[in-house]
């Protein structure tokens, strides 16, 4: 799948080149834009199955009673889940730049929760949500991704993580980018 997935993201033109901010901080040059392969409702569709197959095979049978996602980039793709899974597709915002629930969404220490991305580079963004879900009572069982792109030491989750594809794209901070001691200029193609 990995392959197939990879070839995928080049022909929607969701795999760019260049020199790139990431939401973490972090400079790189790649970025893949999830959204470009998730604008397909059929295609969004059948990753979210593929992806709820793989969670359900590793959960040995748990029962899941929701998935979370962050906003913005989550969403789409933990509806999808969500909608393989049978359960509730929440997800969070930030509020003065913290991670929270809103809109009336709720968990009770009864719910086990799966935390959805559409792509893992540092884990920053699934730890937030983890938070999230933990401090309103909910249990956390896994996390997934369609790409999980942490290939780096300290980007490790408490949870186990999930994904499609593994694809390793070095990460630069400012200071060390080699894209800046170029002369280049990094450019946010993301959502916050």
């Amino acid at each position: 799948m990995s392959d197939e997935l990879l070839r995928l993201f080049q022909e929607r033109e969701a795999l760019l080149e260049g020199h790139f901010l990431l939401s973490s901080g972090l400079h790189s040059a790649r970025y893949l834009q999830c959204a470009r392969v998730l604008m397909d409702p059929v295609l969004a569709t059948r990753l979210g199955a593929l992806l709820g197959e793989r969670l359900r095979a590793s959960l040995g049978g748990r029962a899941v009673t929701a998935v979370v996602s962050p906003a913005l980039g989550g969403v789409v793709i933990g509806q999808e889940v969500a909608r393989a899974l049978g359960v509730n597709a929440l997800f969070t915002e930030r509020e003065a730049g913290r991670m929270t629930l809103r809109r009336g969404f709720r968990l009770a220490p009864a719910d086990v929760v799966v935390v959805v991305e559409d792509v893992v580079t540092t884990g920053g963004s699934t730890r937030e949500v983890i938070d999230v879900v933990m401090q309103n009572g909910a249990a956390v069982a896994a996390a997934a991704t369609l790409v999980d792109r942490s290939g780096a030491p300290g980007t490790s989750l408490p949870v186990p993580l999930h994904s499609l594809m593994k694809v390793e794209v070095p990460t630069y901070a400012a200071a060390d980018c080699p894209l800046c001691a170029q002369g280049g200029t990094a450019v946010k193609p993301g959502s916050r």
